[in-house]
């Protein structure tokens, strides 16, 4: 597991996350997971499948790409 990728995209989703003024509590319920989880994401401390990946962007209004996007640009 590549820990910098993994902090890098739990930022980008804090972010978002933040921005549609949404605790980890409603993300997780939106996205059906546990808020633990989320939280575990955020950290990078969870190595996230892609069926997760794409159950967070969607309750982020985000789609998978633009996801991505924002983790590049975070990453340059």
């Amino acid at each position: 597991m590549n820990i910098e990728l993994s902090k890098a995209f739990g930022v980008v989703v804090r972010v978002r996350r933040t921005e549609l003024k949404l605790s980890q509590e409603e993300l997780a319920h939106q996205a059906g997971l546990h808020r633990t989880y989320i939280g575990m994401i955020e950290r990078g401390e969870k190595n996230i499948t892609l069926e997760n990946i794409s159950k967070i962007s969607n309750s982020l209004k985000l789609s998978i790409s633009e996801l991505f996007l924002n983790l590049e640009k975070s990453n340059k």
